[in-house]
Order: C-alpha cells, then structure tokens, then sequence
C-alpha cells in the first residue's frame, strides 16, 4: 500500500564499460595524492634541503641560535659535534644538527 516494491537492478555486462568506470572512480583519489604531494610533501623536502646546506656552511666564528634556545659563536667544529661559546669563557659542545639558525654577526655579544 504505502510501500511501492523494490525490484533489483541488474549486475553490468563484464567488458569495457566496467574499464571505464573503475578508472573515473579512482580519478578523485589520484588528484589526492597529487594535490597532497604539492601542498605537504614538496614544501617539507624544500625545507630540509636547506637545513641541510646550512649545518653544511657552518664556520667558526658563525653566531647561531640552536634548537634549546641558546645563542652563542662557534668556536670549533667537528663532524658531528661543534664547540658553541655562550659566554665569556663559557663553551660547550653541541651537535650540529641542533643548530636551527645562523644569526647575523653581532647579534650576539
């Protein structure tokens, strides 16, 4: 009565047509991945590219902010670690991947 009957549609024929439509219903998830690959991950690869050159071009005598917020000039350098004077006679040796900025000379006194 307040109820129309349901009927069931028939499965497609298996052939090209199927090709198609799995192809335009993965279509939205590669433009995803494409829209997500520009926005997110080219950016982040630009941005360690360049932290990278800079811990590489570090000198002594460079004045440098490292990541626990200690600002200093450095005094001597090693592969892996690098001697940072944060006060008059006050050195200590840090890693070189801590460092996350080159200040400009004089800022620190």
């Amino acid at each position: 009565m307040f109820i129309s009957s349901a009927f069931a549609q028939t499965a497609p024929a298996a052939g090209g047509g199927d090709m198609m439509s799995s192809l335009g219903s993965m279509l939205p998830l590669v433009l995803m991945f494409v829209v997500l690959y520009f926005v997110m991950i080219r950016p982040q690869m630009k941005r360690q590219k360049e932290a990278r050159a800079m811990i590489e071009a570090l000198a002594k005598g460079d004045e440098v902010a490292t990541a626990g917020g200690l600002l200093g000039k450095i005094t001597s350098l090693n592969d892996q670690y690098l001697g940072l004077e944060i006060a008059n006679g006050v050195e200590i040796k840090i890693q070189r991947s801590a460092v996350v900025q080159v200040l400009p000379k004089g800022t620190v006194k």
